[in-house]
């Protein structure tokens, strides 16, 4: 039990962003508010980007900026990991902006943000 906790310790990024994604496909599924879910949307957003950088991080490494002449791949990082991070965070905020946007165009329209009313709703202007 003792090398289990000590591997969960040697990767403890990782396994924090493992948590936050449970945590944030969690209150996804199983919260019925539209607030709720663009949160728990933005959670698991967060753990995917906590990953990729705890993943494109090595220890005693540095930025990928040539200094001193140094031209060594081993002296410097991956820098994909932190393009990813910084591409992922822009698409995250614009579509949470969206889902903001539909979230304020559904409640002026159904006045309720509970889901399960408003598709009930929808069912009944259907009819």
């Amino acid at each position: 039990m003792g090398e289990f906790f000590s591997a969960l310790y040697a990767n403890l990024y990782e396994t924090v962003a493992v948590v936050l994604f449970g945590i944030g496909f969690t209150t996804l599924l199983f919260n019925r508010n539209m607030i709720k879910k663009i949160m728990g949307f933005n959670i698991m957003d967060t753990a995917i980007y906590l990953f990729l950088a705890a993943k494109g991080y090595v220890e005693g490494r540095k930025a990928p900026i040539v200094v001193d002449g140094v031209t060594s791949m081993e002296a410097y990082i991956n820098p994909v990991p932190s393009g990813l991070v910084l591409t992922g965070i822009v698409v995250s905020v614009s579509v949470s902006a969206v889902m903001l946007a539909l979230t304020i165009r559904l409640y002026r329209r159904y006045h309720t943000l509970d889901i399960d009313e408003i598709a009930k709703a929808v069912q009944k202007e259907g009819k």
